[in-house]
Formats: structure tokens, sequence, C-alpha cells
């Protein structure tokens, strides 16, 4: 290592920009802020989508629609995805999410009639639809709506 070489750790120098410090720095004076107008005000912000007393864009939008802060979003498994149990076997919510079928429970689980069943099994889901329920229960198998 030569002399040359050296130099401060990451994080040890003050790197902070000094302003008002003299023409010479170059953030004398106005200190970086250019002159008069609000963005060389202290506090001379505006807030997320203010247009200068300009009505805004999202005020003259139309609101559209409506947005049920209650509603339920289930986890959605179909009848294909069960192929993955053996045959006999009860399948629970834990045990959809130890297979991976489940990322992350919503609201519940619900089984729908995409695909074919090709095992008898016990299913304890919070929702079926009908043709998945009929489904299940041609393979041998019954559901449980928990």
């Amino acid at each position: 290592m030569k002399l040359h070489e050296l130099h401060a750790a990451e994080g040890s120098r003050n790197t902070r920009k000094r302003v008002g410090r003299g023409t010479s720095s170059g953030f004398g004076k106005t200190s970086g802020r250019g002159q008069k107008g609000q963005l060389s005000r202290q506090g001379g912000h505006t807030r997320l989508g203010f247009e200068g007393g300009q009505m805004p864009l999202f005020r003259t939008m139309p609101k559209r629609g409506f947005k049920n802060v209650n509603r339920k979003e289930y986890a959605i498994i179909n009848l294909d995805d069960l192929n993955k149990f053996e045959d006999g076997s009860e399948v629970t919510v834990a045990g959809l999410k130890e297979k991976g079928l489940v990322k992350k429970e919503l609201s519940g689980v619900k089984l729908l009639a995409k695909g074919e069943l090709k095992v008898k099994l016990n299913v304890k889901v919070n929702k079926v639809s009908a043709t998945a329920k009929k489904a299940v229960e041609e393979a041998g198998g019954s559901v449980e709506v928990i």
C-alpha cells in the first residue's frame, strides 16, 4: 500500500453539502436554490397532485365504480391440483399450503371444477363450486365446507 492509495472508510467522512458559506464554495448566496419563486423559499414544496391552484386533474375526472372494503378474496384451487394428494387422504388448508398449492391464505380457499380428479379424497375447504363438489363425490370422495 502506498500513500496515494489511502482513502477514508465508507461513511466516516461528512459528505453533506454546506450551503450558504461564501461565493467560492459554489453554494453561497442563494445556496443552490436559484432566484425567487416558491422553490427558493423555506418549506417551498407542494403536496402531491397540487397544480398551483388550478383544478387538479384527479378532481376533474368523474368517479367510477364502487370498491367494497369488506370484500372477501379466496385462494383458488382446481380439481387437477388435487391429484398431487394420495388416494384416500384428507385435504385441508394446511395440507394445501404444505404442498405449495396455496401461497397465502386470504379469506380462505375455494375449490373450482377445472380439470379432472383421478383420486378419492376427503376435501375440507372454505368454499366449493357445485360442479367441483359433484366431481369429488363422483370420484368417491367427500367435501366438507369449513
